[in-house]
């Protein structure tokens, strides 16, 4: 009883594995992978945040229109005050208090100090015995601010805000080319699950005449029980390998329909056409890599970062020197109508000078590790330029034997098969032994698989080859893909 359910359940599972099934191509995966996959949307999100710095950085050096309101501040308490001659006295202060303005600020990239624009207008009504309003005006005031005169932080932003955010665009690309790369993973072991439960069922087709074959000839005294006993277990692992594909074939359909975020399971693939015949050059493939990969980019930003730092540390640990300027009018009156009558000269100028006179090294210890860090940097740079060329022209050499790799593969496949089905017809007529079966037939599985892998391996390295170059090789252009709009 227990062996018939299990016949029947596996012959449901066997019947139902490519129901409703839905053929899909390499390319086709690709595409879905590229616009559905958790990847893509990691990627989107962090593109969508390079996207956002960037816009922040640009508007930065935008003019900033601010309204600065109090409306209102009431205020009754004791404070202490100081009067006219000096002296602090304690009063009641009753009263309330509105005011606004606005301020326009420019930051000056080329200086890199804020240029502000502001007007304000007051008003303070006191309560008590001797009730009276008092207004304050500001019509107009221009300041200037500069935090150092030796550092400007705007002139390296502008330097490298623009390449942090070049870098993200590339990265893009590059994060969409391994999406392909693992989408070939998955769509290769979905594949390769299929055909070795397609082979292993064939397998158990063919083992199982096999031994009805060599039933009949036991029987008629012509082999011996050592013989018929080998092709019974030779039986037995071909169902258990049979169960065993399925359940790998369940789980790769899975994994591949989870990353494509596919709600049909049952995938059945197609076997992937050769690429086209086409050469790469290493020279190109290194030309390439340099004008359209990010590692490039970084390179240069991780090398002005370095500058930077050195740049900050010499420019505020020696001399500080901040310059804070404004001019403008103002005027106060009890009647609003006066109130822009005759008005008062608002101005003053403060530079404000630090100098450190003993600080026990303190200064030139900041300045000395900005330089060594920038040496560190342009150590590692000079190392990983030597290993970014390095994996290319590995990679270029691999590709162009992959394709022979690949005929040799395919070769071996059909050699195999064919020495497989001539052993097979030769065992039928009893002219070789069943050792001699199995061993042409383990052959011709492992020459299948080999078919796989290296069909998968000629695939993924063409993507790898994109990934490494950031072009097309087939249709001599650069990869890019469509820009991400964010509302």
């Amino acid at each position: 009883m227990k062996k018939l359910f299990t016949l029947i359940f596996f012959s449901f599972l066997s019947v139902n594995v490519f129901s409703q099934s839905k053929t899909i191509s390499l390319t086709e995966a690709i595409d879905i992978a590229q616009k559905k996959s958790p990847d893509y949307k990691t990627t989107l999100n962090r593109n969508q945040g390079s996207y956002w710095r960037f816009r922040n950085y640009k508007a930065r050096f935008l003019p900033q229109l601010r309204l600065n309101a109090t409306i209102p501040e009431y205020n009754n308490a004791i404070r202490r005050i100081t009067n006219d001659e000096g002296q602090d006295v304690f009063v009641n202060q009753d009263q309330l208090i509105v005011q606004g303005g606005l301020s326009l600020n420019q930051n000056i990239p080329y200086t890199g100090g804020t240029l502000s624009l502001n007007s304000n207008l007051e008003r303070v009504e006191l309560f008590g015995l001797n009730d009276n309003i008092g207004y304050s005006v500001i019509p107009f005031s221009i300041s200037y601010y500069q935090n150092s005169l030796f550092f400007n932080q705007f002139k390296w932003d502008k330097k490298i805000e623009p390449l942090i955010y070049e870098e993200s665009k590339r990265d893009f690309i590059e994060k969409m080319e391994q999406i392909s790369i693992t989408t070939c993973q998955h769509y290769f072991s979905l594949l390769k699950a299929q055909m070795q439960l397609e082979i292993a069922e064939k397998n158990l087709s063919n083992q199982d005449t096999l031994y009805q074959i060599s039933l009949g000839r036991y029987k008629m005294g012509k082999i011996a029980e050592n013989e018929l006993l080998q092709m019974e277990l030779t039986l037995l692992n071909s169902k258990n390998n049979v169960t065993t594909n399925k359940v790998e074939l369940k789980r790769t359909s899975q994994n591949l329909a989870r990353y494509l975020e596919m709600d049909n399971e049952n995938l059945k693939l197609d076997i992937p056409e050769k690429l086209p015949l086409f050469d790469v050059e290493v020279t190109t493939a290194l030309r390439e890599a340099q004008s359209n990969r990010k590692a490039v980019i970084e390179f240069r930003r991780q090398r002005l970062e370095a500058e930077r730092e050195v740049a900050r540390a010499k420019g505020t640990n020696s001399v500080d020197m901040r310059l804070n300027a404004n001019f403008g009018i103002s005027n106060n009156a009890n009647d609003f109508n006066a109130l822009f009558n005759n008005f008062n000269k608002q101005q003053n100028v403060s530079l404000s000078v630090s100098v450190p006179i003993f600080d026990w090294g303190v200064s030139k210890s900041r300045r000395k590790m900005a330089e060594a860090d920038l040496d560190l940097v342009n150590n590692n740079v000079e190392q990983e330029t030597q290993a970014f060329e390095q994996e290319i022209y590995l990679h270029v050499l691999n590709w162009s034997n992959q394709r022979d790799f690949l005929f040799t593969a395919e070769k071996a496949k059909e050699v195999a098969t064919k020495r497989y089905d001539i052993s097979n017809k030769r065992y039928v007529l009893g002219k070789i032994t069943i050792t001699d079966l199995n061993i042409a037939l383990q052959e011709k599985d492992k020459a299948v698989l080999q078919y796989l892998n290296s069909l998968e391996k000629f695939w993924r390295d063409y993507y790898v080859l994109r990934q490494l170059t950031l072009y097309d090789f087939i249709n001599n252009e650069k990869i890019t893909v469509e820009d991400v709009i964010y509302d």
